[in-house]
């Protein structure tokens, strides 16, 4: 990844970060928080057809100067283009989505994540993962249940690699703890990324082409978004859902919820309209 022309300021400007970052685990847990506060998750591209390009300048346009989220391979090679920028080590890898699968749903490999090192101790760090983001980085050496901001995970090994799980409240018990992905430590080049980015963002049956998806974290819960379906996760308490009326209802949440500066093209309305021609599905 070539970030010589990568622009580290603009990028602090946009999650808000303020004061002047250093290697250390104060300032990766303050980008994680900022960056998932700030930045959506979103998949319009892919839900409207267009391109999803995942060369870093490309990305920084996208999610920085304009305004806009994305999905993994957006989010993490934005934040991972800071890390190095900073003078973090952070490397590239993949996971295997087993979140809402079956049990030995032998799933591929779709999804970025990334290791980043500090003081020899290796973090899992991922600000890509929609409604399940975690919000603080996680040790991977501790198979014990690990707080952030909007729930606990927990990394265990597992046959050679790592399995993350997740518990939305702190308050469940051992048994609601949910499997959200597998890894290893195989680092990941960014041919690799091109061509799972081209599965997700193209193929007929990827969750990214069918449905659209958006996800924030605030200091509170996080809001997400499936189709018509707007939803807010709090950190205490249930989670309350709200399904939109129509496509200008659905353009709001996305501007005002979510922080999304929708393009100014037909598509975009067109892509909205045909939500509400099938029935509406619960996330």
């Amino acid at each position: 990844m070539n970030t010589n022309t990568f622009d580290l300021d603009a990028y602090l400007q946009r999650i808000g970060f303020r004061g002047r970052p250093a290697v250390n685990l104060e300032t990766l847990t303050a980008l994680i928080s900022h960056h998932t506060r700030t930045i959506p998750f979103e998949n319009l591209n892919p839900f409207l057809g267009w391109p999803v390009e995942t060369e870093l300048a490309a990305v920084a346009h996208k999610l920085v100067n304009s305004r806009r989220g994305g999905y993994c391979f957006e989010q993490n090679a934005l934040l991972r283009a800071a890390l190095l920028a900073i003078g973090f080590s952070a490397d590239g890898l993949a996971a295997r989505v087993l979140w809402q699968q079956p049990a030995g749903h032998q799933a591929a490999q779709s999804h970025m994540i990334l290791r980043v090192t500090l003081e020899q101790t290796a973090y899992l760090v991922d600000v890509g993962f929609g409604g399940h983001t975690p919000t603080a980085p996680l040790r991977m050496d501790e198979p014990r249940a690990q707080a952030t901001p909007q729930g606990s995970y927990r990394i265990r090994p597992i046959e050679g690699e790592f399995l993350l799980e997740s518990k939305a409240s702190q308050a469940a018990g051992d048994h609601d703890w949910q499997p959200v992905y597998r890894f290893n430590l195989h680092k990941q080049s960014a041919g690799d990324y091109k061509v799972f980015n081209w599965y997700c963002s193209t193929h007929p049956e990827s969750r990214f082409v069918n449905h659209l998806v958006a996800a924030r974290a605030f200091s509170g819960g996080r809001h997400t978004l499936f189709d018509r379906t707007l939803s807010y996760h709090p950190v205490q308490g249930p989670k309350t859902t709200l399904l939109l009326a129509g496509p200008r209802e659905l353009r709001d949440a996305l501007s005002s919820v979510f922080d999304i500066q929708l393009p100014a093209d037909a598509a975009v309305e067109r892509g909205l309209q045909r939500l509400f021609v099938a029935p509406a599905r619960q996330a």
